[in-house]
């Protein structure tokens, strides 16, 4: 493997936790949002509020720093990209 290889492997990886993380809390605040399955009496439906729109951004960061080398290496093991 190549260095930027390397790098767009590790940064896969290293993205893949911190994105389930913040997947799993903007799901938890959705739905204290809308206090479905228990979730409202856990946190106040503007404290959930707030949270999910503070995670808007983070999301999108770590979304896209994850899916591009993602796409890039896949792409180059279906012989899309030459290596």
């Amino acid at each position: 493997m190549r260095n930027f290889d390397m790098i767009c492997l590790k940064l896969v990886r290293w993205t893949s936790w911190p994105l389930l993380a913040l997947l799993l809390g903007f799901f938890v605040t959705g739905y204290g949002i809308s206090g479905r399955y228990g979730l409202g009496a856990w946190m106040s439906e503007q404290t959930a509020l707030t949270f999910h729109k503070l995670l808007h951004l983070p999301l999108i960061g770590l979304t896209v720093a994850h899916s591009l080398p993602a796409i890039y290496l896949a792409m180059q093991r279906w012989g899309w990209i030459k290596r």
